[in-house]
């Protein structure tokens, strides 16, 4: 296969850990006999400091042409002037919408060697292996009006909750289909009790839910859904909700594994690339961590885990992508660790050096 991606480090530790997914691509394709052509982009902060906003035209049609795109950070204290007219998190939600990535896949899988690495007891997190997917391109972080109005005293600020039948049908269907292939239980998480678009959203996936008769479906509200998280996590297979309660749980689901730095996540939508697969963009769940920036210390197996879910999901490289995670697995047995999950007494690994270390056991 000759596959071009779009590399795309942004900020902080973005290209420190964007640079080992490449590393292990690379490694990837000459095992297998791929060809992976990568082309680079800026995106977020470096970009408004280069060009004068967030997400240039040129990087937006570099993501285009590209058959996946593998992205690190975005953000930072540099730019978090709250009357800024130009933020780093616009160049994100403006990527998601113009590639129309309306689904979000976030694995989280506590591993073996790192069962201790979590704050909750070994025997509440040791059979966790779940999926939050969450709606990308709706909800309160697109939704018109937008705006704030008025002059102090009387400031007031206003964010639309906007969802349609169309919205939400993509995103059920797309949760059912994920469980028909995992262990067929998929948990719709709302609001309903409350809001008047999580009524429709529950209406809705009831609807879906018997084009899938083997899967089983439960619904379960927002706040309910965070307490079980940390209480019986291993009960969860696909959760499915909203954008912005999405956020919230998967960042909450992050520290059952130890450490943002080992989550992953794909976010697919509509369009397809020239292989006929959904064209993707890949990155990590993590921030930009600039205080770390460029000091070998940041974990980068987030992002090799987005790369291989970049070849699962956009190249339909299923073993190529099962290799990846199993190296990672490999690596973290052997008892490899970067600073942000290194138990007591354990030695540190850099940044690149872990990044070899997964080529090696692929």
């Amino acid at each position: 296969m000759q596959a071009t991606i779009a590399r795309v480090g942004g900020d902080g530790i973005g290209p420190d850990v964007v640079a080992e997914g490449v590393k292990v691509l690379k490694a990837v394709g000459r095992l297998f006999g791929h060809q992976f052509e990568f082309r680079e982009g800026l995106l977020g902060g470096i970009a408004i400091d280069q060009t004068g906003v967030a997400l240039p035209p040129e990087t937006l049609a570099l993501t285009r042409r590209c058959d996946a795109v593998l992205l690190g950070a975005v953000g930072g204290p540099k730019w978090s002037d709250p009357r800024a007219k130009q933020r780093p998190e616009m160049a994100l939600l403006g990527v998601r919408r113009e590639l129309a990535l309306y689904a979000n896949i976030r694995p989280v899988k506590v591993y073996a060697a790192l069962i201790n690495a979590s704050t909750l007891k070994p025997e509440v997190v040791k059979d966790v292996d779940l999926i939050i997917l969450r709606e990308l391109t709706g909800g309160l972080y697109f939704g018109e009006p937008k705006e704030r109005r008025g002059e102090p005293p009387n400031r007031e600020a206003v964010d639309t909750l906007y969802y349609s039948e169309a919205e939400i049908t993509r995103l059920v269907r797309l949760g059912f289909e994920l469980a028909q292939n995992r262990r067929k239980k998929l948990t719709s998480v709302d609001k309903a009790n409350v809001l008047e678009t999580s009524r429709l959203w529950r209406e809705i996936t009831h609807e879906v839910a018997r084009d899938f008769p083997d899967v089983t479906m439960e619904d379960i509200l927002v706040d309910a859904c965070s307490m079980h998280l940390i209480r019986r996590p291993g009960d969860f297979d696909v959760i499915a909700t909203e954008n912005m309660f999405g956020d919230i749980l998967s960042d909450e689901a992050s520290m059952l594994a130890g450490s943002m730095g080992m989550l992953p996540s794909a976010s697919i939508g509509a369009n397809l690339n020239r292989f006929g697969r959904p064209l993707g963009l890949y990155e990590p769940i993590h921030g930009t961590a600039p205080d770390i920036a460029g000091l070998g210390i940041a974990n980068p197996l987030a992002t090799i885990l987005s790369s291989a879910l970049l070849l699962r999901y956009s190249l339909g490289l299923e073993p190529e992508a099962a290799r990846v995670e199993a190296a990672v697995e490999k690596v973290l047995q052997a008892g490899y660790r970067t600073k942000d999950i290194v138990g007591p007494g354990g030695a540190i690994t850099s940044t690149s050096d872990m990044g070899d270390l997964v080529c090696t056991h692929l």
